[in-house]
């Protein structure tokens, strides 16, 4: 059986970035937010190992060990996605 379709509103921004992320990744609007509302349903699981990981790098900065600025981890994230984009450790 087929599943039903509705229509719902969304700004021109909204639907043009979709429209844009959807085609990109070779696939429809509805294919893409089904794509995304599954994976907000889905509890993030994170090994006890990377835990203990990120407790360690915690506890580095506060003990005042190096950062990185803020603004160069938002230039970087702004690649995901994109053919620009390069693994963290590439910079």
């Amino acid at each position: 059986m087929a599943a039903k379709t509705r229509m719902i509103e969304v700004d021109a921004t909204t639907a043009n970035t979709l429209q844009d992320r959807a085609a990109a990744q070779g696939m429809s609007v509805s294919e893409l937010v089904a794509g995304m509302t599954a994976l907000g349903e889905t509890p993030a699981s994170v090994p006890d190992v990377d835990l203990a990981e990120l407790d360690r790098e915690w506890a580095k900065v506060k003990a005042g060990g190096a950062t990185v600025a803020h603004r160069d981890v938002a230039q970087w994230l702004k690649t995901w996605g994109t053919p620009a984009f390069r693994p963290w450790r590439d910079q």
